[in-house]
């Protein structure tokens, strides 16, 4: 009986809620709000058709008032100290701590001593706030592609992104990499130029860079009121308002109207922004050419239609330091990028070979989260879920697409940076946090009623490894625990163990990758383990046709050991998406059928070793011809042997070559280094694809092989006085040249033939 009472309030919070114009509702009576859902179900025939109606417009106009973006710039652009002062006008912290500050607080989102120190983001930190009635949810994104796979789970969670770039600096190396990731995820963002009371401060040249440069289709929407020392506030082109930041913290904004000496100059921009955005959206553009006065919120909403589409980026300035341009700059995140049902996301169906689906983003559909981020935190591993679709409760059974596993949830919370606050339900278009689900990084979870994974399964394979091993024997235990705890954060992450000299392997994106998990296991394990030399992981692949034709026969008392194959082993084509074929054409019945499994294991795992340097043998096609069985000696073992040695038998006649991985290296460098740096690079035997000059520096594109780029930043460094910059990814396998693989095969030979 109790339960009326509620049902009754409940069902007025709701009758209240729908009434009210524009609702801002508090995530406390979320749940409140979304129980009298249910509860409205069982009025009265006529009122169900309404209930419906109020209960969708009531999800269209929550999910209108959220927006999940990320921050990302190149190191030492202001990125936290923005996100810092983003926290501080929004309510979610009363005090402002610097970076690198005397208090030695440090700034919120810095919460692992290791990013401090290297100054850049290793793991994604997530947290929310309220502007204007508005939930924001930040992600603070990595941008090294060291992280491939951190970096790619994060754009994949956001809607919209701000990219910050230094009124000084420009677009820097690091600003080009997560444009191009954020183009690559079709992330609609919109660019703040930051750091405008630094000395030699130009925003118009940081505006003209981003059109070179990043190709973007960009321009202002504000006009900086003095520079440098003299930088005073900012001019609205949108509203043509002059604003003013006072306070001790810049929190109260002075309107005024446009100082008389910049009225010629404002004039010209805003037209500058008009022609601009015109150029993208046709609305905009007929107004436009027939002369008609362009209204302000005639301008915004074509903004907003062209930044969604992913064709205008419009720009914002001020200086996060100094307090000044950070409030408009959130209320253009508002007005300018999109809601979570603004943005196509899709899954893919597993029941229909990864087959794309879109998902409506809406509470009202099936239960699908993907779990793009874990911590182990006090009480266990915290998971991050972004909700696409659907809505997830405190209790609820959820499932596990990838391993299967039914779930339950124990507890939701919803993160601000290290801190944690409980909620008992989220729904589609939030970030969550849960704790006691055992799941690994990239998981989808969804209600059991689809297969969707919000990922393809497909991880990229890690291109270098390292041995390493505890310096104390006594700490095996948290050693073996660190690493398994760091293969299930992250899928690039790799760990094996070498079967010659029984070392622990590791293999990863790059040095830096696996520089940051060793100092990881040291900081947090207190493990010190002694590090082996990098290697590379090579691979072997033939390059022509060979036949083969082995007898496996054993005879030895008893059941003997009989089976013949005959087939051939040839390349696969250029460009082909697996790595291993295996194809039985034998017409007729030479051998049993129930032996073919036997047979392809058997050719499987010796391409697990190639013969040159023992490495995985890849790219190549096995065509299962015809063979012999016996009647009584032949079984699954034989036939499995004798595909092992037939393999090994056609493999050197198939004319073997090995395969490194070949990396696309960017550098920056003061022009007075172009020549040094080109020698080097022709010295590492790469090859330079492009040249472009910028300003005073040289940028070189070109391809090196990895294993000549171990501790390529300190010659770069010695080579450059320090001025140098470059960035490194993964491109391609590609075959080495005949010197190299001699080498390799002898140094492969040496040892392995005096044992």
């Amino acid at each position: 009986m109790p339960r009326f009472p509620r049902f009754a309030t409940t069902r007025l919070l709701y009758s209240l809620h729908a009434s009210k114009t524009t609702p801002s509702p508090s995530p406390s009576s979320s749940s409140l709000l979304l129980g009298s859902f249910h509860l409205r179900q069982f009025s009265a025939g006529n009122n169900l058709a309404r209930a419906k109606d109020d209960k969708d417009v009531w999800w269209t106009e929550v999910m209108a008032k959220l927006r999940n973006i990320g921050i990302s710039a190149h190191i030492d652009s202001g990125k936290t100290t923005l996100t810092e002062r983003i926290l501080y006008y929004t309510g979610k912290i009363h005090e402002i701590h610097e970076v690198r500050g005397r208090d030695g607080v440090g700034a919120k989102m810095d919460s692992m001593d290791l990013e401090r120190e290297k100054g850049i983001t290793i793991q994604s930190a997530a947290t929310y706030c309220t502007w204007n009635g508005y939930q924001i949810n930040i992600i603070d994104t990595p941008g090294h592609v060291d992280f491939t796979i951190e970096v790619e789970r994060a754009l994949r969670v956001l809607d919209g992104a701000i990219l910050v770039l230094c009124s000084v600096g420009g677009v820097q190396s690091q600003s080009i990499t997560v444009d191009r990731q954020m183009k690559r995820y079709e992330v609609p963002r919109i660019a703040f130029i930051n750091k405008l009371d630094r000395m030699g401060a130009d925003p118009w040249k940081v505006l003209n860079q981003m059109r070179s440069k990043l190709r973007h289709h960009a321009a202002a929407l504000q006009l900086p009121i003095g520079l440098e020392d003299d930088f005073k506030g900012l001019i609205d082109l949108v509203q043509l308002k002059a604003l003013y930041f006072h306070g001790s913290s810049g929190q109260e904004i002075v309107i005024e109207d446009i100082p008389s000496d910049m009225e010629v100059l404002v004039a010209e921009k805003r037209r500058e922004l008009i022609e601009i955005v015109s150029e993208v959206d046709d609305q905009l553009a007929e107004a436009f050419l027939e002369d008609v006065p362009i209204t302000s919120t005639d301008l915004e909403e074509a903004i907003r239609r062209a930044t969604i589409a992913r064709k205008f980026i419009p720009v914002f300035m001020g200086s996060a330091f100094k307090n000044k341009g950070v409030q408009p700059l959130l209320n253009g995140v508002l007005g300018y990028l999109p809601c979570p049902t603004e943005v196509s996301n899709h899954a893919l169906d597993q029941t229909r070979d990864e087959e794309k689906v879109i998902l409506g983003g809406t509470p009202d559909g099936p239960l699908v989260a993907l779990a793009f981020k874990l911590e182990e935190g006090r009480f266990g591993q915290l998971t991050f879920l972004r909700i696409y679709e659907g809505v997830i409760r405190k209790g609820d059974f959820i499932f596990n697409i990838n391993t299967g596993k039914k779930l339950k949830v124990p507890r939701l919370v919803r993160m601000h940076s290290d801190e944690m606050e409980d909620i008992q339900e989220a729904h589609a278009g939030q970030i969550v946090a849960v704790f006691g689900v055992d799941c690994a990084s990239g998981d989808t979870f969804t209600d059991g009623s689809v297969k969707y994974t919000m990922t393809s399964m497909n991880v990229p394979e890690p291109v270098m490894s390292l041995a390493v091993q505890p310096v104390s024997k006594d700490s095996g235990g948290q050693f073996s625990k660190a690493l398994n705890r760091f293969q299930k954060e992250d899928p690039t992450f790799r760990v094996g163990l070498d079967p010659e000299s029984g070392q622990t392997i590791i293999s990863g994106m790059g040095e830096l990758h696996l520089e940051v998990y060793v100092e990881r296991i040291r900081r947090e394990y207190k493990v010190d383990a002694t590090v082996g030399k990098p290697r590379v992981n090579f691979r072997e692949t033939v390059t022509q046709r060979a036949d083969f034709d082995y007898l496996h026969k054993k005879q030895s008392g008893g059941q003997g050991q009989y089976g013949r194959v005959t087939g051939f082993i040839e390349p696969l084509p250029a460009g082909s998406m697996t790595k291993f074929e295996f194809e039985n054409s034998i017409v007729g019945q030479a051998i049993p059928s129930n032996f073919i499994p036997a047979i392809e294991k058997g050719f499987k795992e010796a391409a697990n070793s190639g013969s040159l340097i023992g490495h995985p043998v890849e790219n190549v096609r096995i065509v299962l011809t015809d063979g012999a069985s016996h009647a009584v000696d032949s079984s699954e073992l034989a036939f499995k042997l004798a595909a092992i040695y037939a393999f090994r038998k056609c493999y050197t006649v198939a004319k073997p070559v090995i395969l490194e991985p070949v990396m696309l290296v960017e550098l920056k460098v003061p022009t007075e280094f172009q020549g040094t740096v080109a020698g080097d690079i022709n010295k590492r035997k790469g090859v330079i694809i492009g040249n472009d000059q910028e300003g005073d520096d040289s940028v070189i594109t070109a391809q090196v092989p990895l294993n000549n780029m171990f501790g390529y930043s300190t010659s770069l460094r010695s080579m450059t006085q320090g001025k140098g910059e470059f960035t490194m990814e993964y491109k391609e396998h590609s075959p080495v040249s005949h010197d190299v693989q001699a080498q390799l095969v002898n140094n492969y030979k040496g040892p392995n033939a005096t044992e």
